[in-house]
């Protein structure tokens, strides 16, 4: 984890200028940020501009940061190309998951890559789910698959109590993301890791049983 492949610098560069000219340009943020009244009234191109627009410099970093560290996993076992499209498939499902979630709020707005991050970081989870992850508060190394539920579990939760000004329901659609792009161009993941594969799709199954139950 940790190198640098030039897809990964190209879109964490897009990242970087489209987040500064959104700080500096009000109109240029509120043009291209998620929306959901302007993506119902037809400017469905937010659900991907939105995706490389950033709140302020810490939470540009924190989702750049991220990427740095998973891009490389994915990319050396799947390829830039499929890189790519878990990146961008990762974001548009996020974004509309929060639209289904939020779609008779026309005032909820989002902006961030987290969405495609996530996805990432699912992916990268699935693909090599034995790597270990050292989080900053916690002295020990996590198996990958622990902090994949784990999180997906606290978004399921963060987004039933709203907690936060996070985009928990973003997050979760791009980690749903991940997981199926990466399923879907890498079959041979049911035969070596089928338990991994089933265990990182409880949180999933847990999210469509508590909405078809109406308790989300």
């Amino acid at each position: 984890m940790g190198k640098l492949d030039l897809i990964t610098i190209i879109i964490i560069a897009a990242n970087v200028i489209a987040s500064y000219k959104g700080f500096g340009d009000y109109a240029f943020f509120e043009k291209y940020k998620f929306n959901v009244g302007a993506v119902r009234r037809g400017e469905q191109i937010r659900m991907l501009s939105s995706g490389f627009l950033h709140a302020d410099n810490g939470h540009l970093f924190f989702n750049m940061f991220s990427l740095y560290f998973f891009a490389d996993v994915v990319i050396n076992l799947i390829g830039a190309f499929y890189f790519i499209i878990v990146y961008l498939g990762s974001l548009l499902l996020g974004s509309l998951l929060s639209l289904y979630f939020h779609k008779e709020e026309y005032h909820y707005s989002a902006v961030g890559a987290s969405g495609a991050v996530m996805g990432v970081i699912y992916s990268a989870i699935l693909l090599q789910p034995g790597m270990s992850l050292y989080m900053f508060f916690i002295p020990i190394p996590i198996p990958a698959y622990i902090f994949g539920i784990g999180y997906l579990l606290y978004s399921i939760y963060g987004m039933k109590n709203r907690i936060g000004n996070i985009g928990h329901d973003a997050h979760f659609g791009g980690a749903v993301g991940g997981y199926i792009i990466t399923l879907i161009v890498s079959p041979w993941l049911f035969k070596t890791n089928l338990l991994m594969v089933g265990l990182l799709a409880l949180p999933i199954v847990l999210l469509f049983v508590l909405k078809k139950t109406g308790k989300m």
